[in-house]
């Protein structure tokens, strides 16, 4: 099993145990084939997919991933999960992801991005404390933790975190608590090695094919196309540091490789955003969505300015990960529209989604990187 190479490595994967939550998700679909893929075993643990369409029904997620369906704020089956599972590795992504509706319900919000997290992490200490022996715990966060002040310069992991809207707030708690799991229970001063190494895993805005959230630009913009109406934009000039989705989700798995493997100093967050070229404001990256596709393909700037308020520009230092981990990505902004939009158009002509899907993933393990 060589780890030499700065990439998710199958010598690695297959056979470990993993414990995913949020596994019915966009995000969550996409790491569970990629984990199958490489030979790994999979258990989930999640609400029942949470969009219709959804990516985990298009792909039969079910045929190959077996599933606990349940509430990540429910500690007891939580616990019971983890401990039946006995996984090697632990990765949670369960969350409530948008920023809109932790305006809606910023209860439900705090509640899933915050409490899931405590449970979470109190299932992990409650397995090890019963003989689990887990090798890696990695928390998906997301960018949107630090508090933004509009800088022009991507934010680093040693940042202020914070937030000015229920989602970003409620991340930001869950990097605090984290790190009060991992200094109290799993790592505490004193002690030469890590109990548990836990790290945390920030992302930049991510898109590729299956997502069908809403108020999500290329989910919302694939529903305009195939409508054959304008992708209506609330906040044109707002700049994002856009992502395929398979990029962040290889550094996750670099990253567990790395807690597995190495010694502790891999336990702690980590930033994985795309290079500088693939900011591009909501317009830009709705132009080349609507050019990719074709087929007179257009949108607009939406008139109402009735919207919560969303920060103007974000971006991330990821210079940590490219320097410790070897980590580097590796689809370009085209790229990665090129790649959503064959997803999309292959869904739509009714295709075998799971095999395109991994091929997707084959194309991106190959290591081409392409603009």
């Amino acid at each position: 099993m060589a780890l030499d190479k700065p990439e998710p490595c199958p010598g690695f994967w297959k056979g470990k145990k993993v414990f995913l939550t949020g596994h019915t998700g966009f995000k969550g679909t996409w790491l569970s084939l990629w984990l199958h893929s490489m030979g790994a075993q999979v258990t989930g643990y999640s609400l029942e997919p949470a969009t219709k369409p959804s990516i985990y029904e298009i792909c039969r997620m079910d045929e190959i991933i077996p599933s606990y369906y349940s509430d990540i704020r429910d500690l007891a089956s939580l616990s019971a999960a983890l401990c039946e599972t006995s996984p090697d590795i632990v990765i949670h992504m369960a969350a409530q992801p948008l920023v809109r509706e932790s305006y809606h319900d910023p209860v439900t919000t705090f509640e899933v991005n915050m409490m899931g997290t405590v449970h979470l992490l109190e299932a992990v200490r409650q397995a090890v404390s019963h003989g689990s022996r887990i090798s890696a715990v990695i928390n998906v966060t997301t960018d949107k933790c630090y508090d933004n002040r509009e800088w022009a310069y991507g934010y680093r992991e040693t940042d202020a975190l914070g937030g000015a809207d229920p989602y970003s707030g409620s991340k930001a708690g869950s990097e605090i608590i984290t790190d009060s799991y991992r200094r109290a229970f799993f790592h505490p001063p004193g002690s030469a090695d890590p109990i548990v190494p836990v790290a945390t895993a920030r992302a930049g805005n991510v898109i590729g094919g299956g997502d069908w959230s809403k108020d999500r630009l290329v989910p919302d913009g694939i529903r305009a196309i195939l409508e054959q109406r304008p992708i209506l934009l609330r906040n044109p000039k707002a700049n994002r540091p856009w992502q395929h989705v398979l990029e962040p989700l290889s550094g996750y798995l670099l990253l567990a490789q790395h807690l597995a493997t190495s010694n502790a100093i891999f336990a702690q967050g980590w930033n994985f955003g795309p290079d500088h070229a693939s900011s591009a404001s909501v317009e830009q990256l709705a132009g080349l969505l609507c050019k990719e596709w074709g087929e007179g393909a257009s949108f607009a700037s939406e008139l109402s300015a009735d919207h919560p308020h969303e920060a103007r520009y974000l971006s991330l230092d990821s210079s940590m990960a490219r320097q410790e981990l070897g980590w580097q990505p590796r689809w370009g902004l085209g790229s990665a529209v090129t790649h959503t939009v064959e997803w999309y158009k292959a869904w739509h002509r009714q295709e075998d989604m799971r095999a395109l899907s991994l091929r997707q993933i084959n194309e991106y393990m190959k290591g081409v990187q392409t603009g």
